[in-house]
């Protein structure tokens, strides 16, 4: 069986745009979240994750599943799995030390994120959400 890479993501949106990150020493932007350590539940993950990357604290109250998609990493390398969350948060957006920049995608900007986040994108943009 192929590898797989399981992730949960947040999934910001304002003004018909999303929040993406790109990680320090990386090329690529990313939707914010990550991978699960150990049995981690998806909202222990998304929670910390958002923590660590973007400084603010995810409302669990406020969580609600958008989707999950799967798609290879790259041809022929691994199956990324990502479980992809709605969420209010308190605090203030700011990339943390493991966070290069912090960008709002609009819909044109689909070709500079990885596959998996493309069928978010493409199911975001059909909905009328992302422009």
């Amino acid at each position: 069986m192929a590898e797989l890479i399981d992730t949960v993501a947040w999934v910001r949106l304002e003004g018909g745009r999303i929040l993406c990150a790109r990680p320090r020493g990386k090329d690529v932007f990313y939707i914010p979240g990550g991978k699960r350590e150990g049995d981690e539940t998806d909202l222990q993950t998304l929670t910390r994750e958002i923590a660590e990357e973007l400084t603010v604290a995810i409302r669990p109250e406020t969580v609600a599943h958008v989707a999950t998609y799967d798609a290879d990493a790259h041809p022929g390398g691994p199956t990324v799995r990502m479980a992809c969350y709605l969420a209010d948060y308190t605090g203030t957006l700011a990339a943390s030390s493991e966070i290069e920049d912090v960008e709002w995608f609009g819909y044109a900007d689909r070709d500079r994120v990885p596959p998996v986040d493309q069928l978010l994108f493409d199911d975001l943009h059909r909905d009328g959400l992302l422009h």
